[in-house]
């Protein structure tokens, strides 16, 4: 198997897509505040009772919905870049895939597994492990080979900061057999089949199975939307829409997006929440708008007049909304880090909250706090250790298999 050019291996893409980072920074927005209110309750506060029970419920109940677009975007992302590095997912390198997985997810999990080790031994409150239930050693080994949604399912809920690692053994499972289906399945037309059948089975696993939490954080459970996403992919680079199009499948997509996070009695009165397609839904929606921010990306890119924020051509109403949308762009671009890290910043902020014995009425401010300071230290941690180490095992492992195969022993 012919190894791609190294230096393309090595370096990071160019160029962002920014409406995709929006959308990231909307999910793990969605994540930090569903987590700061389980803690503190908005709806008390004076705010929170005078923007009603819906309000709320849209505002801080979609944490659960944020990571699943997470999961569609990973999906649609990975195979974009997978078919730009190799053109074609049948000629993917594994070797390469594998090591840009490893350098992009082992630094911060492993520094996080570091840190919540020591938290548990030194017996810190809301961060050690109930020995009742599992031993910090099982929930280690679970981390890192990627099953804390099994291992939860079996013994209850770990502590908030280790349960986050739910969504990462997902993905990462998935991962570990994506390689393998693109490669040995060189029919495409099979890989798609295969795809599907995640995308059908989701919504059946999710209500046939008893346990609640593997229901919720089960792999087949939530697979189907990391497969949709690598299926809209395939057709994104397939096919180029027009601009009619283009604003079809923006409107088609946030209407489905907004049906379940948004506009939850209609979404009930259509039975979706009873057949578990609130998920496929909000995959397909979430699919749809990747495709249309994707393509209009680009289009940009192949202007040569193009700006590099995409937003100048579009006059004074497109740099405005470049400008304000830049903190979620912000989030979006160190959302993995973000998600991470951001319970020690909830922890700590609901902790002085009760030991300052703040009003509820504060609520809002201790919110806007908690999320600012959640982005601060995932940006932190991106751009001073995750992100260098990032690009220096790229560096160093992709040279390793460059000289391996070489040598004849890839």
């Amino acid at each position: 198997m012919g190894l791609y050019p190294l230096q393309a291996v090595i370096e990071r893409p160019e160029k962002r897509v920014h409406g995709i980072d929006v959308l990231r920074g909307l999910c793990i927005i969605a994540v930090v505040l569903h987590h700061i209110n389980l803690r503190i309750h908005f709806r008390d506060s004076g705010f929170g009772q005078w923007i009603g029970p819906a309000a709320n419920r849209v505002l801080f109940w979609n944490g659960y919905y944020g990571v699943r677009v997470f999961f569609v975007i990973s999906g649609f992302l990975i195979t974009a870049w997978s078919l730009k590095r190799w053109s074609a997912l049948s000629r993917l390198n594994r070797r390469q895939f594998y090591l840009m997985r490893f350098a992009r997810i082992m630094p911060c999990l492993l520094g996080l597994l570091l840190i919540l080790g020591l938290l548990d031994r030194a017996g810190v409150p809301r961060f050690t492990i109930n020995t009742q239930h599992t031993s910090l050693g099982r929930a280690l080994l679970a981390a890192v080979t990627f099953h804390v949604n099994w291992l939860e399912a079996r013994t209850g809920y770990l502590p908030a900061s280790w349960d986050v690692l739910w969504s990462l053994s997902v993905e990462e499972v998935f991962y570990v057999f994506f390689p393998l289906l693109c490669t040995l399945v060189r029919k495409q037309a099979l890989l798609i089949a295969l795809l599907c059948c995640f995308v059908v089975i989701g919504p059946f696993v999710r209500m046939r199975t008893q346990n609640e939490l593997w229901a919720d954080y089960g792999y087949l459970s939530c697979m189907d939307g990391i497969a949709l996403g690598c299926l809209m992919a395939m057709v994104s680079a397939k096919i180029k829409v027009g601009n009619k199009t283009n604003l079809a499948l923006r409107i088609i997509g946030v209407t489905l997006c907004l049906l379940i996070t948004v506009f939850r009695g209609t979404a009930a009165r259509l039975a979706l929440y009873k057949v578990g397609l609130d998920v496929t839904v909000l995959g397909i929606g979430a699919a749809l708008l990747l495709i249309a921010l994707q393509q209009t990306f680009e289009i940009n890119q192949s202007r040569a007049d193009s700006l590099p924020d995409s937003a100048g051509r579009f006059g004074a109403a497109g740099r405005a909304l470049f400008r304000f949308t830049a903190f979620l762009r912000w989030f979006g671009r160190n959302s993995y880090e973000v998600y991470l890290t951001h319970m020690f910043v909830v922890w700590t902020m609901v902790m002085l909250f009760f030991h300052f014995r703040q009003s509820l009425n504060t609520a809002p401010l201790w919110f806007l706090a908690t999320a600012a300071l959640a982005g601060a230290a995932g940006y932190a941690v991106a751009r001073f250790y995750s992100e260098p180490l990032n690009h220096r095992l790229r560096v160093k492992l992709v040279r390793r298999s460059a000289r391996a195969a070489a040598s004849g022993f890839d």
